[in-house]
């Protein structure tokens, strides 16, 4: 099953679409857990999902977020694995009020590990399973939720490593175009104006400055222009 996840998470760079192959596996991976779900922390020390789920883990979210603690709260601030279990919320001093609240909506047993289990924290998210009945997750169920937790850092480490290369890609390609443009301009003045290379660019950086608009830009009409005769 680990194998089988692994090879579906490698076809994408979606975020979204990876931790949502995630949940789909871990639900099956974790069949004692009642709700599953996955929170991403935020440049303000928040968590979201990207992924609208159970609307009950979206209020447990919600609430560890008021509260500022829960069992993925614990789980990004831990040290080690960052593995938060908590057999009865409502009695675990480790949740404070979260618990009770959880507890009151009928969840009575948490586990939560962080992403990228073996960093140090603060870490980027946590994996999350919940239980309706106390006592209703076991250690088993946390081994299961460690290596989860591994593969998604490994997935989202992949996904972000090829954005940033694409990203990489698209600003080369357009520094090439925005070059290119620029060399022609230059060759439409040195025509036009029997000037050399450097007084060309000077004049279309003259232009440009005079009109406060990106050298470019400036570049680029005058070629559209040029393309229109």
């Amino acid at each position: 099953m680990f194998s089988a996840l692994a090879e579906s998470m490698s076809d994408t760079t979606s975020v979204v679409e990876i931790l949502r192959r995630v949940l789909g596996a871990a639900s099956a991976l974790v069949p004692t857990a009642d709700l599953v779900g996955v929170s991403l922390a935020d440049a303000e020390g928040g968590f979201h999902s990207p992924i609208r789920g159970d609307a009950l883990v979206t209020r447990l979210d919600e609430l560890q977020l008021r509260f500022g603690e829960g069992p993925c709260v614990a789980a990004t601030r831990a040290t080690g694995p960052g593995i938060v279990y908590s057999p009865d919320v409502r009695a675990d001093p480790l949740l404070g009020r979260w618990g009770s609240a959880a507890a009151r909506a009928g969840i009575n047993a948490a586990l939560a590990v962080g992403l990228f289990p073996h960093s140090a924290p603060p870490r980027a998210g946590a994996l999350s399973f919940y239980s309706h009945r106390a006592h209703g997750l076991d250690s088993a169920d946390r081994d299961v939720a460690v290596i989860l937790a591994a593969h998604v850092g490994a997935a989202l480490v992949m996904a972000r490593a090829t954005s940033a290369a694409e990203a990489r890609s698209a600003h080369l390609e357009t520094a090439l175009a925005t070059r290119d443009v620029i060399g022609q301009a230059k060759g439409i003045l040195m025509e036009r104006q029997g000037i050399g290379a450097d007084e060309a660019f000077a004049t279309l950086r003259s232009a440009s400055q005079r009109m406060n608009v990106k050298l470019a830009d400036v570049a680029r009409t005058l070629v559209d222009r040029r393309r229109d005769r």
